[in-house]
Order: C-alpha cells, then structure tokens, then sequence
C-alpha cells in the first residue's frame, strides 16, 4: 500500500496568524514544530492500519522547506524543496492508493476561514467548467456512473490538488484544517474523512483543540480512512475543461496572454482557457501562479 501525506500549514491546530506560517517571522519555528508534529500524527495512524505501507510526506507549504526533517517519522520519506512536478502533490503517482491532506486551509474568498487563499495570493479564483463521473463534485445525489455538470465551479487549492489526484486514480481520503476547509472537501468528496482541528472565528482567530488532542484525533482517523480507501472514490473531473482564473494583479494577465490559448476575457483580470484534460489545466493553474510572483520592472 501506496500512500501521499501532502502538508500544508495554515491549517494545523494552534496556528492562525501569518507570523507562525511565515519564515521571515518571529514565530515561525513554532509553527514547524506544530505542523511536524502533526504529520507525525498522521503518518503513525497510516501505519497503524497498514504497517507495511510505503508513506511519502510533501512538503506543501510556501517553500516547500518547512517540515522539520530530524523530527519527522523516520518511517516515512520526505519530499521538499522547489520546483518541482505537482507541486503540493510531488511524489503522487498512477501506484499511490490514497493521498492524505494535512493542515489545508479554505480557498481564496470564501469564510470564515484561517488565512484563507489560493496558491501564493494572487489568485483571487479558479472556475472550472467540465464533467465529473458518479456523485463527484457537488452531492447532487446523482447515481453513481451519471455525469454531473460542474458549470463555473470555484476550485481552491482543496478541490485543484483533489482533481489532480483523481485524475491518477487517486482518492482523497483524509483532510484535517478548519471546519470550513473540511466543509469544502465534503463538498467536493463526501465519504472522506475529515478533523476540524479548529473553528475559524475569521482570517486571523479561531477556537482551536489542544495540539496533542488534535494530533490524537488525526492519528485515529487516518488509520480509519486509510481501511475505508476503497470506499472513498477520486475526484473525476474529465475533459475538455474551460477554465477561468482571477488574477490579483493586472501585469499577470498580461504575461499570461503570452501563453497560447490563455486569452483576456470581459474581466480586466480574469484569463480564460480550454485544457483538454486536467492534468493540463492543472499545471497552467500552477504556472499563472508563478506568473503572478513577477512583479513588473
């Protein structure tokens, strides 16, 4: 057994400000130590249920450089560092039987939720217009093997590395974060597991468990999760798909334009483009994201 355990840090219990997610902050070595721990928790519960498991651990925040790799379980194997392919999800292959998000934060406009945004900040939105097979993106109650139209559905980073894993057969089985981050994975999933590890009283506060009961609680349930993989399925998203992303600054759609097939829309910052699969889609999404980190001259 096969799995991925993609961490990011906005997410884990007891962090709420950007000072304890932020390298060039005061709290910040706090804030590894949290979200260390918290893969920890995860991995121990991965092995639990399946003690010969080969466990990959991803770095998924900012830097890709935050998880602390002396303290980690040295059971498990670590992916750090930029670039690198699938960004949040490097190491995630067609073999992988589950994937298991940690610390994942709501997407950009949408709350409350603890330091809610998309990828690096600059996008504001990600619309996805495409077919998804079986009761997939929205819970309609739809019967398994119907399709679903998703028409203009907002994607965050929850529901773009979801789709991806989907599209390689992978199902989502576990996120933990805050109750509106595990609200937009049940959305998207609804037979995965998820920890609530905090109630997001707004971008910045939230009630939130103990670190050691919250670290308890992920253990046991991805353990749980893990046993029920078979029962969760992926997020299937299947082309062709018309995307539209909001930019935050204008000079990004400009150097998106570059790009064959991304054209200005009405929007004076929204691009728009047709990817004929998701795979595709996916790493045009993470390109305009790197986009969007140049600033003008």
């Amino acid at each position: 057994m096969k799995a991925l355990i993609s961490v990011d840090m906005e997410g884990i219990s007891g962090i709420v400000h950007s000072s304890e997610t932020n390298p060039e902050r005061y709290d910040y070595q706090r804030g590894r130590e949290l979200m260390t721990a918290e893969a920890n928790a995860v991995i121990a519960g991965v092995l639990d249920a399946e003690p010969t498991a080969d466990v990959l651990v991803a770095d998924a925040h900012g830097t890709f450089r935050n998880l602390l790799p002396e303290q980690l379980d040295r059971r498990a194997r670590l992916v750090r560092g930029k670039p690198r392919g699938l960004n949040m999800l490097a190491g995630l292959d067609e073999e992988a039987d589950a994937a298991l998000f940690v610390g994942y934060h709501v997407r950009a406009g949408e709350g409350p939720g603890v330091l809610a945004h998309t990828m690096n900040g600059e996008i504001l939105d990600v619309r996805v217009a495409g077919r998804a097979p079986g009761e997939g993106a929205r819970g309609t109650g739809h019967a398994p093997g119907e399709d679903v139209r998703i028409t203009g559905r907002s994607l965050g980073e929850i529901g773009l590395n979801a789709a991806m894993a989907g599209h390689l057969g992978v199902p989502v089985v576990l996120l933990s974060g805050d109750d509106a981050a595990c609200a937009e994975l049940t959305e998207l999933v609804p037979a995965a597991v998820t920890v609530p590890v905090k109630e997001a009283l707004g971008a910045a506060a939230a009630v939130t468990l103990h670190p050691e009961e919250a670290r308890d609680r992920l253990r046991r349930a991805a353990a749980d999760a893990v046993t029920r993989r078979t029962e969760i399925p992926p997020l299937s998203l299947t082309g062709p798909l018309d995307v539209e992303v909001d930019l935050a600054g204008a000079h990004t759609v400009d150097l998106a334009t570059l790009i064959p097939g991304v054209s200005r829309t009405a929007g004076a910052r929204t691009i728009a483009f047709t990817a004929p699969d998701y795979a595709t889609a996916y790493r045009l999404i993470l390109l305009l994201a790197q986009l969007a980190t140049i600033r003008p001259a």
